[in-house]
């Protein structure tokens, strides 16, 4: 499989992957915007909004309706945070014609839909509907305050919030909840005309359609996107270092019987000309997967943690290493996380430990070629770096990365911060949590 790239419109670009490899295609469209604390909650809202009803199929059950016509067709409303980039919109699967009855062709009228709900959505007097725009509100504000639920990503992220107070970065995808409260349909109608005049867009195609032919499908769709100055001029700040001297500790109490270590480091200077494969090696070998350090050492040989990993942020320059531990094992938990990563600057990983590194990241870069869904964001990531090779490649490169690569990001990574979840001491404990 090989993408394509051609810009249809100003600023809008379709990335075309032919493929006779599924049943279904997928096309996704996106918006990118700069992240900001001020704006996340507003962009984030705007494709559930779009998504309650448009001029033609005015609520959710007349939308519903059409795409039952269409065999099942899927539009979804999807908000990411790539770095500093928020990206908004929508993914569609759309089935292949070659699996319907007649051969019927419904990506046409797919593509039609998907225009109709991305440009023409359900207003009165030129406004968003503000039942529309209070009902989607709430239910953003019920996932935002839920977030605490799941203490293991909860941790992780406030970690991220600390370690990044000073960034963009720290907002988030859906934004504030304090933000998000304050969002009124006549604010938000404007700040949605405003993205369709000044967003780059980035269109992903995965599936059986000739490109030539999708183009012109597409440009059809679009040829009412009011299009102004596009701001070109997104990117993601990149801090090497740590904030302060000392790393920062954050100690937060909370009604729990399970501690959540989380360790947040700068990648550093790597990060002046970032080389994906050896950081991707990296993390595997510091605390990614079963063969990783963390993973024996500080988990099985020790029996320090419930679970310990790691997970890198290549566009950001983050590096965050976690772990689930009683409260009173803290220390000895934190030590031997930085033990570990200190044995991997001395150059202490054995042939066994990079061999399965390697071959576990490019075994899950090849596998992601089986999916539409992790093609559409591998691709969406790799245009937001700049580059244009493929899992397949990259599992190559993942491949050839030896030692000293691995070293090297090792001896890079600076920490900045360390955020503990602990017990409160007050009220009855959560239920113990699963590995």
């Amino acid at each position: 499989m090989e993408l394509s790239r051609v810009e249809l419109l100003p600023g809008v670009w379709l990335n075309h992957l032919r493929s006779d490899k599924f049943k279904t295609a997928c096309l996704s469209v996106n918006l990118l915007t700069q992240l900001t604390r001020e704006t996340a909650s507003m962009n984030a809202l705007i494709p559930f909004v779009l998504r309650r009803g448009c001029t033609r199929y005015g609520d959710m059950e007349a939308i519903s309706a059409r795409l039952d016509e269409l065999y099942g067709t899927a539009i979804e409303p999807v908000v990411r945070r790539i770095g500093e980039i928020q990206c908004l919109g929508f993914y569609a699967s759309i089935p292949e014609s070659a699996f319907l009855p007649g051969k019927e062709d419904v990506l046409r009228p797919a593509c039609e839909l998907l225009g109709e709900l991305l440009l023409n959505p359900a207003t009165r007097g030129g406004l968003l509907l503000p039942q529309y725009v209070d009902s989607e509100r709430e239910k953003m504000l019920d996932a935002l305050r839920a977030r605490v639920n799941e203490k293991r990503s909860y941790s992780v992220m406030r970690c991220i919030e600390e370690m990044c107070c000073f960034e963009d970065f720290s907002a988030g995808r859906l934004g504030g909840i304090d933000e998000m409260k304050n969002v009124r349909y006549q604010k938000l109608s404007k700040h949605y005309r405003s993205l369709l005049q000044s967003c780059p867009i980035e269109i992903f195609y995965c599936g059986r359609a000739d490109r030539k032919r999708l183009a012109a499908l597409l440009r059809d769709t679009l040829s009412t996107l009011p299009r102004g100055e596009i701001d070109y001029e997104l990117g993601t700040e990149i801090r090497m270092n740590a904030l302060e001297d000392q790393p920062r500790e954050v100690t937060e109490p909370m009604d729990v019987s399970q501690g959540k270590l989380v360790i947040g480091f700068r990648l550093g200077e790597c990060m002046d000309d970032p080389d994906l494969a050896a950081l991707t090696v990296f993390n595997g070998v510091f605390g990614s997967g079963s063969t990783s350090k963390l993973f024996a050492n500080v988990r099985e040989k020790l029996q320090l943690c419930y679970y310990a990993g790691s997970m890198i942020d290549t566009h950001k320059g983050l590096l965050l290493a976690a772990a689930g531990i009683d409260c009173d094992k803290k220390d000895a938990a934190q030590a031997e996380i930085f033990r570990q990563l200190e044995a991997m600057r001395r150059g202490e990983i054995s042939d066994e430990e990079l061999q399965a590194a390697k071959a576990g990241a490019a075994a899950d870069l090849r596998m992601a070629e089986d999916s539409q869904g992790e093609l559409e964001g591998f691709y969406l990531s790799q245009i937001l770096r700049g580059l244009d090779y493929g899992p397949a490649e990259l599992a190559e490169l993942c491949e050839d990365v030896t030692k000293d690569d691995v070293v090297a990001v090792a001896q890079s990574v600076d920490c900045d911060l360390i955020y503990f979840l602990t017990e409160d001491g007050e009220g009855e404990a959560d239920a113990q949590e699963e590995l």
